[in-house]
Order: structure tokens, then C-alpha cells, then sequence
């Protein structure tokens, strides 16, 4: 290694440059990377930021923060129905940060990176007076005018969900000391779904050809979905007992009904949120099934404002907030 490097080249060439497999990422060697989408083809953009103590506990495994980082945005692709390219990666580190931490966040990358197709272009190191903080802009691509927002929901749509809704939500309240009676196995569930999203790249396709809008759930469904329907100038009629909760998610809400709140408006849950016309819902059940992404028809686009979200004997559900928010 050369003696005129300063030790953030140092710590690019050792620990990040070995990510950077794109010709177009230039071995990191340069202030700037490339990339050209395919014919027919335009980018899809998106970056997030985590932050210790506020997305993950300061003393979570740097392989876990790093994999957390990288889903969240790759969470959002998939929601557009966009197929991953790469990312850059800005980390703010505070002094305590030693080797083995930057040793384990970098194999916790090259993981994610090998599964999920998505090599690292570049970005920024910077020593900061706070927490560890984590930014991944990402880009992707999609066909040419074809991406999924999510303000192109119709009156008569089919609202459905992927996965299992609230699970990271009771994950951070078992983290914070919440004392629901669970088996050690769904307890294991519910903090592995907080420490570590699993986003729906399998279900791009399927929604980019079915669905009308989509978006993903991050800071939790009811606030997600009242987005959705202010920018697409509808409402949503959502039967509550038909969001899918986990094994781990009904031992909780048995035990403490109140948490239903939680699981509905906690956020963190980083599935797809996505709306289907009447005509093509089979279609898309079938494609999700043959993509192994289960997915559940929830409710329904109608006209007026707002999601309303009803139990199973019609009664209406009030929230004291309906979503996370950081402000």
C-alpha cells in the first residue's frame, strides 16, 4: 500500500474497494463513478440515511446495520418495480469506531451485495461528533416511462400487501422492554424482522406488469397507505383483521390487543404496498405466487379522501398517530 495515502484512502482501498466490481465504479480510485441503464431504459433514484439510536441500537452487529442500510433502499426499487444497478455509500463514523466494527460492517456489505446483485460505486467517509450514521443512495432501472408510482391508484383497485405487516415494529418493542409472553422462537421472529428487512426484489416484475400504484411500507401501513391515497386523490376502505400478521404478530396482539396499533403504525415493515385493478388481480396473484412473494388483498380504492380502516364487525379504527415520523 502506497506511504502517500491518507488513512481514509486507507480505509477505502482496505475495507470498500473490493465491493466496487463495476468497471464503472473505477475501483474507487477516482472522485467520481459512471453508469449507463440499458436501451430503453431510464435510472430510478432513492437514498435513505439510518442513524444510531434512532433506526438501530448502538451496539447492533455492524454486519447487521450494514445489510439494514442497503434493504431499505433496495425495499423502495422493488416498489417501483425497478431492478437494482448499484449504490453509493456515505458513512459517518465517531472516533470509537476501530477496524474490527469497519472490518464487519464491510463483510455485512459484501453479503448483501453477492444476494442482492448490487455492487458499490462509491461515496464518502467522514468522522462525525454523534452516532454512527449510515447513507445509501441507490439507483436502479426500469423500462422507459413504466415505473410504479404511487399517485396512479383508481377508485374500484384492490389494495394488497406483501409479506407480514408489524413484526419489526414489536421487534423494537421487545428491544425496549416490552414483556409479551412469546416462545423463544417467535421473540427470535420479531427482533430479526427489526434487525434485518427483507425486501420484495423477487415481486419487481410482477408489480411493474399489475400493479397500478405501489410504494413501500416504512413508516408503518396506516400513515403509508393515507400517502398514497393524497397523492392519487382517493380514499381506501381496509379491513384490518385481513392484514397479515405473523405467528409471532398474533401471540403479541392475543396477549395485548392495544399492540394492534403498533403492528398498523409502527413502521419499519419494508413490504410493498401496492393497488390492482379489478381485471387484473388474479393475473397478479398468480405472479406473486410463482415469484414465492405471498401476497394479501386488504381493502379497496374508492373516491373521497383518506384510509379508513374498519375490524372485522365494520367498526371504524382510530389511531393516536397513523404513522413514524422523525419531525
Amino acid at each position: 500500500m502506497s506511504s502517500d495515502q491518507s488513512p481514509e484512502d486507507n480505509l477505502i482501498a482496505r475495507y470498500f474497494a473490493p465491493l466496487a466490481t463495476d468497471p464503472g465504479a473505477l475501483g474507487l480510485s477516482d472522485d467520481a463513478a459512471f453508469i449507463k441503464p440499458a436501451a430503453g431504459c431510464e435510472l430510478v433514484l432513492k437514498a435513505d440515511a439510518i442513524v444510531g439510536g434512532i433506526h438501530f441500537f448502538l451496539d447492533d452487529a455492524p454486519q447487521t446495520i450494514a445489510a439494514k442500510a442497503l434493504r431499505i433502499n433496495l425495499s423502495d426499487l422493488a416498489s417501483k418495480g425497478a431492478k437494482p444497478l448499484g449504490f453509493l455509500l456515505t458513512l459517518a463514523l465517531p472516533k470509537d469506531i476501530g477496524e474490527p466494527w469497519l472490518a464487519a460492517f464491510a463483510q455485512g456489505l459484501r453479503e448483501d451485495i453477492a444476494t442482492y446483485k448490487c455492487p458499490l460505486f462509491g461515496g464518502d467517509t467522514v468522522r462525525s461528533p454523534g452516532p454512527v450514521m449510515v447513507s445509501v443512495a441507490m439507483f436502479g432501472s426500469v423500462s422507459d416511462g413504466r415505473m410504479v408510482r404511487r399517485s396512479t391508484a383508481k377508485p374500484g383497485d384492490k389494495v394488497f400487501v406483501t409479506g407480514s405487516i408489524g413484526d419489526a415494529a414489536l421487534g423494537l418493542g421487545l428491544r425496549q422492554g416490552a414483556t409479551w409472553p412469546l416462545t423463544d422462537a417467535q421473540r427470535e421472529h420479531l427482533n430479526d424482522r427489526y434487525l434485518l428487512p427483507l425486501p420484495r426484489g423477487a415481486l419487481a416484475e410482477t408489480v411493474l406488469h399489475y400493479a397500478s400504484a405501489s410504494m413501500d411500507v416504512s413508516d408503518g401501513l396506516v400513515g403509508d397507505l393515507a400517502k398514497l391515497c393524497r397523492v392519487s386523490g382517493v380514499a381506501a376502505t381496509i379491513d384490518a383483521s385481513r392484514v397479515p400478521l405473523s405467528a409471532a404478530a398474533k401471540a403479541v396482539t392475543a396477549a395485548d390487543p392495544a399492540a394492534l396499533e403498533t403492528a398498523l403504525t409502527g413502521g419499519d415493515d419494508y413490504e410493498i404496498l401496492c393497488t390492482v385493478s379489478q381485471a387484473k388481480v388474479d393475473r397478479f396473484r398468480v405472479a406473486a405466487m410463482a415469484a414465492k412473494v405471498a401476497v394479501t388483498e386488504i381493502g379497496t380504492i374508492t373516491e373521497g379522501e383518506g384510509a379508513r380502516f374498519h375490524d372485522a364487525q365494520g367498526a371504524t379504527l382510530t389511531f393516536k398517530r397513523t404513522s413514524f415520523s422523525h419531525f
